[in-house]
């Protein structure tokens, strides 16, 4: 059995340029990462000789980076993710880093590989932008769902600083103290921005936006709606951490049950593509017979644009909105 080593050489630099983006990313802020996880990184600011205004400018200015250079090419995709994640790479230095993994791909495909140069070039571009892509994708899907997590919780304490007679602003800044990242920075950053001037309800709103979260919707629209028309803020946010808590444990219900549904779902989509990787593997001249008849290529784009259409519809069935 001969079994061509090429894929398993493309699969070993695509995990090598995933371990060097993290490798990279915590050598340059590892520092600021391990002080900041003691307390949060807002906190921790403070605890040093900057002032609170400057503190307040610089989170502005890392939280929205990337969206204000969304217009760069090949960058409004990946600005979002960027975003809600909240990658301290600069937008520059974040495709400066896209071009530096391309080309150590390159280099790697070139050294182990035999490739023709327009497809190690080919390869490499991806490799860099899959990469990068990926590593931000799984960052913003891991700091989006520990928000969620934490905000329940941060509302109960937003709750007991309202009932002891604390203004919300302080009972806010007090929870932000008392959450740890990445919700005890973003509520700490809008308590500031509040104690300057700006409306609550908008800087609340802002954020919401930013994490694109229903939940902190909920309560930027009940902080709203109680400094237009009054009433009782800490029954109302009482109410909204049952709610919020309640949604959260649906959620883990439900995609508890269709766990199985995304695997069987994930397994179909993947199947036909992992067949025909190891039918090439195992049996690299599998398709030469077929290869120069003038019907191999329509077909391959039909079976192609049927596997795409196989990925969204499973990847439809299975998401299921909470």
């Amino acid at each position: 059995m001969q079994i061509d080593p090429t894929f398993l050489i493309y699969g070993a630099i695509f995990g090598g340029i995933l371990l060097l983006v993290e490798a990279l990313y915590m050598m340059v802020f590892g520092r600021s990462i391990r002080l900041g996880s003691r307390l949060n990184r807002r906190m921790e600011m403070l605890e040093g000789d900057t002032s609170r205004s400057e503190v307040m400018d610089r989170l502005r200015k890392e939280a929205t980076q990337h969206s204000k250079t969304a217009t760069l090419p090949f960058y409004s995709l990946l600005a979002e993710k960027a975003e809600k994640g909240k990658i301290a790479f600069s937008p520059i230095a974040l495709i400066g880093v896209m071009v530096v993994l391309a080309g150590v791909a390159f280099v790697a495909l070139s050294l182990f590989t035999g490739a023709p140069l327009a497809l190690k070039i080919g390869v490499s571009a991806a490799m860099g932008i899959g990469g990068v892509w990926f590593w931000v994708g799984n960052k913003a899907k891991k700091r989006l769902s520990m928000i969620e997590e934490q905000l329940p919780d941060a509302i109960d304490l937003i709750v007991r600083g309202l009932r002891v007679g604390h203004p919300f602003v302080h009972a806010l800044s007090a929870a932000s103290r008392e959450i740890p990242d990445p919700l005890g920075t973003e509520l700490g950053l809008i308590a500031d921005e509040a104690s300057y001037g700006r409306e609550m309800g908008e800087a609340l709103f802002a954020f919401a936006e930013r994490m694109d979260m229903q939940d902190l919707r909920f309560l930027a629209v009940a902080v709203t709606i109680q400094a237009q028309s009054g009433g009782n803020l800490a029954e109302i946010l009482d109410g909204l951490s049952k709610v919020v808590r309640a949604r959260f444990k649906l959620f883990r219900r439900v995609r508890a049950i269709t766990a199985e549904a995304k695997w069987s779902g994930m397994f179909l989509s993947g199947f036909p593509i992992a067949a025909m990787l190891m039918i090439s593997m195992v049996k690299p001249d599998y398709y030469d017979e077929v290869k120069g008849t003038a019907l191999f290529i329509p077909v391959a784009l039909v079976v192609c644009i049927f596997l795409v259409i196989n990925v969204l519809y499973m990847r439809k069935m299975v998401n299921i909105q909470v």
